[in-house]
């Protein structure tokens, strides 16, 4: 859970994160949305992909990268446990 709370740390990767919540996107759409070289851009979708929040399929030579949507709400799920103290209160 450490590398995806790592990933999670970065607005960049938190944006491409939203933008991926609308449904699949190009490795270019997404890079083409921010102000970032495209060697930067790389960066960050290898920090999403090795803490599991994108997956990326490739055809020909375009990626396709898609929220990986469990990975994801286990991570708003353990925030909010720990916010919330669990469900029956207790905070150990």
């Amino acid at each position: 859970m450490n590398s995806v709370f790592k990933a999670l740390s970065h607005p960049v990767r938190r944006a491409v994160l939203r933008m991926l919540r609308d449904g699949p996107c190009t490795a270019g759409e997404l890079a083409g949305a921010f102000d970032v070289s495209k060697p930067t851009m790389s960066g960050h979708f290898t920090v999403l992909k090795d803490a599991g929040l994108i997956m990326a399929e490739r055809e020909g030579t375009t990626i396709h990268y898609r929220l990986n949507t469990s990975v994801a709400e286990d991570a708003a799920a353990l925030l909010l446990d720990l916010a919330g103290g669990g469900k029956d209160g207790d905070t150990t």
